[in-house]
């Protein structure tokens, strides 16, 4: 077919608009956050992913409060949406023998595997790397484990929590005069996620360049440890073992969260330099602070901390969080009221500027909210319109569109409880 010239423009356009990870094929085999995250981040750039669970045991995220309203169900949890979008689910049962060829379509189908088995669960399915490797040779398997596939404490059953305490974390956070305080989030997820999605795209890159795949062996605690390195240096070089200090930083005064206008409301202030804090001092009315011996010198301020904190409080107090932000940020001062999810999902300008927030309809709950990557692509626009899969959703569409599997064979499957 000839096109005019306008006519190539606009293939050209469309080409451009074709999200980079477009025909990507990904076989999810992980639970829990950090791999079905790094499946959903290849998902919502255009690979095709697939994630296999089993009635007898789905993804336990699937458990997990809260559901769409109060009601529980293995489609109703919230977070399971929020870090499945875009996937289709296939519901196998892999202890049973006939699954071992629907195992071997997937990975012959399959650019990546994404798998979060303890050390050796592979192995005894038959899936370690070079089992996989013989039947897809430049395929790219990504291992996610909390200590790494090898070392004495590999094999030791851990989540996220205990990582934390593992990697120094868990003694960084909280006030210096009470216990160590854990996170309510699972951090080291979120952190090997973003790690392994990075290395998906290297080991893409190579197998481009090359024709080879790649197996990738994650240790969370290892992913975890390289955002405290800074501790461990200073401990190294000074002997120094840094602890817990609150909300204060040992380089900057002011530094904290300090009550505003309403409700448990907060605004989060931090001033690193003497021109900075010229600066705030204009702010809040008190030029005369900035030669007060008190505060004149970041030394002096340390020093006087608990004092200054007391008086920034007395002048937030009067302001809402937005108000002390907008103030402070005017002035090149480093501020960010605190929110709750209620303000980032109602009220927050820059995440609703940057469409950071989908509304995505599912097939059991209705709408909910999904929120984007935290980067965007020049050329490519960002959409995220496939909900997280009911439990089993698409095994006769995976099975009859990906694999090549007859309708025969296929209710031969289902009749035998090998597709739940």
């Amino acid at each position: 077919m000839l096109f005019s010239h306008n006519g190539k423009r606009r293939v050209k356009q469309l080409m451009e608009l074709n999200k980079p990870l477009e025909g990507i094929k990904v076989v999810d085999f992980s639970w829990i956050l950090t791999g079905p995250l790094v499946a959903r981040y290849l998902a919502d750039w255009g690979a095709t992913v697939v994630k296999v669970e089993s009635r007898i045991r789905p993804d336990e995220v699937r458990t997990v409060a809260p559901f769409n309203k109060g009601i529980p169900g293995l489609n109703r949890s919230a977070t399971f949406a929020n870090w499945n979008s875009g996937k289709y689910s296939i519901s196998l049962n892999m202890k049973d023998p006939k699954a071992a060829d629907i195992i071997r379509r997937l990975i012959s189908w399959a650019d990546i595997v994404v798998e979060s088995f303890r050390p050796g669960v592979l192995k005894r399915l038959g899936l370690d790397y070079e089992q996989i490797r013989s039947i897809k040779k430049d395929i790219i398997v990504v291992s996610h484990t909390t200590q790494g596939q090898t070392g004495p404490f590999a094999l030791q059953p851990l989540i996220a929590h205990f990582v934390h305490s593992l990697a120094g974390i868990t003694c960084l956070t909280g006030w210096p005069d009470r216990a160590e305080v854990g996170l309510r989030i699972a951090y080291g997820d979120n952190v090997q996620a973003t790690l392994s999605f990075l290395l998906i795209l290297a080991g893409l890159d190579y197998r481009q360049r090359t024709g080879s795949g790649q197996y990738i062996d994650i240790s969370q605690l290892e992913s975890l440890i390289q955002v405290l390195s800074p501790c461990f240096l200073d401990y190294a070089a000074n002997g120094r073992i840094q602890s817990r200090q609150g909300n204060r930083c040992s380089y900057a005064a002011p530094h904290g969260v300090y009550r505003c206008k309403g409700e448990d409301r907060w605004c989060a202030i931090a001033v690193f330099s003497d021109e900075e804090w010229k600066g705030f001092c204009n702010v809040i009315g008190k030029p005369q602070w900035v030669s007060e011996q008190n505060f004149a010198t970041i030394l002096n301020r340390k020093q006087n901390e608990d004092e200054l904190d007391r008086l920034i409080t007395d002048w937030t107090i009067n302001f809402t969080p937005e108000e002390v932000m907008a103030k402070m940020q005017q002035a090149g001062i480093s501020a960010g009221a605190v929110q709750d999810a209620q303000d980032i999902v109602e009220t927050d300008p820059q995440l609703a500027s940057r469409h950071h927030l989908f509304t995505l309809a599912h097939p059991e709950t209705g709408e909910y909210v999904c929120e984007a990557p935290g980067f965007r692509l020049s050329k490519v626009p960002l959409e995220i319109e496939q909900s997280s899969p009911c439990i089993g959703e698409h095994n006769y569409f995976v099975c009859t569109q990906f694999l090549g599997i007859s309708d025969e064979d296929f209710a031969n499957l289902v009749s035998a409880s090998v597709l739940e």
